[in-house]
Parts: structure tokens; sequence; C-alpha cells
């Protein structure tokens, strides 16, 4: 099942089976991974928040901290009239905990997940750093769909530790609305010949493509849930919206034929892996990181990709996070670049502990393979270009040859 093949006896089948998975109060969810006492307790994750200061407008807030009506986008200062903060109110038990954005520690978090949506989905549709559409119509079939949108949300939990809610169902729209459904940590199956029924109730605001004005308008013509909109004269909703009425009333009766597609070519291409618990046996990261470095470079060479940016990521106890990278003077698809310079850029942290280690290809070139080598560069009888004998000679000899410097990657997500 996670190795792309279909399961067995698995029908034939025209219905999709799509995935919606979302990462429950993302910042928050972060901030209890990497603080486990914070777990049931109210944590309101702030923008432009600094501890101990009131500026700022929260990001996120958990579920416990909206019991006490903390909202996204609400100054900090208002929500500090509604949940004190508990380092001012240490014995107060309606307080609650505030944290500062911390967006490296939650993209590095995010990458994790995606790493495993990128795993099981036969296509993958990333929408935001919390938020995927997966198309695993090869992986599974109905009568089991349930047990492999499980099997998703187990391993997010167990390696990465935070929780996803995943609605499934044949369409984008509506297993978005399935994975709303019973948040948190939910999972919500919607069969197809089970959508109609299952998107009658639903408020027509929580339409996919129906924002506030839309809903007040739909409102106005007596329009008031999903199933409403669905029963309503399509040539009216026309008049009306134009051919947006149309796909209104579509995806109100489960008709969204859009396919789960990737948005745009990737800027860069990784992966990475974890140790259980931190490790002090430096030959082994090493192994992991050439284990990595191949399955990178791999990637690369499939999806037709050159590079011309090598990096490393590892993470130090307890959740530090170490990014190096090497530019080089052109694009490049050399298997064997790509393990030098990750075990060369990996030297640095010889004699740390390391929790998890990464491999990332960036600054991406999807050229055609029949482009001209650059000046540095040489082609081999595939005609892929690779560094020249002088430019691996300067790196044996100096290792840092060739290089603009060691720079932080923000790519790592």
């Amino acid at each position: 099942m996670v190795d792309g093949e279909r399961l067995p006896g698995a029908p034939a089948r025209e219905e999709r089976i799509v995935l919606h998975v979302d990462m429950d109060c993302f910042y928050a969810s972060c901030e209890r991974r990497r603080e486990p006492e914070l777990r049931g307790e109210p944590v309101v994750v702030g923008m432009g928040y600094e501890p101990g200061e009131t500026v700022g407008a929260v990001a996120t807030a958990s579920y416990e901290a909206r019991e006490y009506g903390v909202e996204s986008a609400q100054a900090i200062g208002a929500a500090l009239e509604k949940l004190p903060r508990k380092a001012d109110e240490p014995d107060n038990p309606d307080a609650g905990y505030y944290r500062p954005v911390d967006l490296d520690f939650y993209q590095d978090v995010g990458g994790s997940v995606k790493e495993i949506l990128h795993e099981l989905g036969d296509t993958v549709r990333e929408v935001s750093i919390d938020e995927a559409y997966l198309d695993v119509t090869d992986r599974t079939a109905w009568g089991v769909a349930e047990g492999f949108a499980r099997h998703v949300k187990q391993r997010i939990a167990r390696e990465v530790g935070v929780p996803a809610s995943v609605g499934v169902a044949p369409d984008m729209s509506t297993a978005k609305l399935a994975s709303d459904y019973d948040k948190p940590d939910g999972l919500v199956v919607v069969e197809p010949d089970e959508v109609r029924e299952f998107l009658a109730p639903i408020d027509v605001a929580d339409v996919h493509g129906i924002g506030p004005v839309r809903a007040r308008e739909l409102h106005e013509m007596g329009i008031e849930t999903a199933g409403d909109l669905a029963s309503a004269d399509p040539y009216e909703l026309t008049d009306k919206f134009g051919d947006r009425g149309r796909d209104l009333y579509r995806r109100a009766r489960g008709e969204d034929n859009r396919p789960v597609e990737p948005r745009g070519k990737p800027k860069s291409l990784s992966r990475e892996s974890a140790f259980d618990g931190a490790t002090d046996d430096f030959e082994r990261v090493r192994e992991q990181v050439a284990t990595l470095a191949e399955a990178v470079a791999d990637r690369a060479t499939r999806k037709d990709a050159f590079y011309r940016t090598i990096g490393v990521k590892v993470v130090t106890p307890p959740y530090d996070v170490h990014t190096r990278a090497e530019s080089l003077p052109g694009p490049v698809d050399d298997p064997v670049l790509v393990d030098d310079v990750t075990q060369d850029l990996l030297g640095e942290f010889a004699g740390e502990s390391v929790r998890k280690v990464g491999v990332r290809v960036s600054n991406l070139d999807f050229s055609e393979r029949e482009q001209a080598s650059l000046d540095g560069f040489e082609a081999d009888d595939a005609g892929n270009a690779t560094p020249s004998t002088s430019l691996r000679e300067r790196r044996r000899d100096d290792p840092d040859g060739g290089r603009d410097g060691q720079i932080s990657l923000d790519e790592f997500e």
C-alpha cells in the first residue's frame, strides 16, 4: 500500500479517491511538539508578539484557547483580556500559554509532513504549510480507503508528532469539507454514493469558492445550505453569477472534476530522515545522509531537473535546525557531486548529537537536456551536464573551491 502498488484485489474504477489533509492548529501543535507539557493546555501563537509584550496578533489559537474566545487575527491585547498569560498568573487555572511565531521551526515540521504525503500519494497538491490534497486512486480502493487514510494520520502522528484531520471523497471540494467536519484529529470518509447526502446540510458559506459576499447574496436568494444550492435553478445562478454560478452549483452536487495537480514546477527537491532519538554515532549520520543524497539525486534525474545548489539540514537537540549549502557555477545533474558536497557540508557537525538529517537540491532548472555545456562543465555520453575534471580536482585540492560560500537554505520547508 505504501510503495505505490494497488492493494490486492482492488477493482478497476472510474471514481477517484482524494484525500484532503489539514493539520490541526498547526503552529500550536508545533509548539506542543517542542514543549510536550503544553498538550491539553490553551496555547496562543502570536505574529509580531514577543514574550511579556501585549502587541501583535493571534496567528493560531488551540481549541482549548478558542473556548475562552481567542480567535485567529485577534489582537494579542484583546486575547489577553479573555485568556490571561500563564507567565503573569501562574496559579490561575484559566490562564494560557503564549508563544511567538517560529516560522523556521514550523516549516521544518511541515516539510516532514510533506515528505510523508509525497511518499503516500500518487499526486500531491500542496496548498500551504499545513494543508494538501492527495490523489490515492491507484494506492487503495473505496472499501479500504478509511484504513489508508488512517495510516496517513498515524504516520504523521508517529513520525512527526502533530495531529492531522483527513477527509476522503471522490473530489477535492468534498474532501476539504470532510476534513473540516470532525476536527480536531478527525477522519471522515464520504463514498461516491454518499456525496449528495453529506453535502446537503452544510452551510452554503462553507462550499469551496464561496466567500462572505457571495454567501450573503445566496442567502438573499433563499439559498442557505449546499443542498439548497444543489437544488437551485442552474440557469438562474448563471444569470446572476456568470460561469462561476454554474461551477458553484456543480460543487454543491459533488461534481468537482478538478484533477489533483502540483502547483507548478517544484523549486527544490529534498528527502529527510529522523533517528529514534538523538544519535552520537556520526558514522551512522554520514551513512544516512549518503542514502538521502542518492535518493534526492535520483529523484532530480527522473524529473529532468538540473540544480545549482546542494544543501544539508541537521537538527540537533532539542529541535535546533541548521542548514548549509553550496552554490555551483552552473546547473548540474550529478549524483556523485551531490554525495561529495553533502558529506563535505556535514563535516561541520562532527561530534554533535543529531536528531534528524535532510538533503536538498534547489535553484532547479528544467531546461532541455540537449542544452549547451556550461563553462566549467562538460557533457557526458547521455547529454547530461557534469562538472569538468578541473572542477572536481579543484574541490579535491581545495574544499572551498568553486563555492560562493555557505548559505542558509530557507527552501527547507
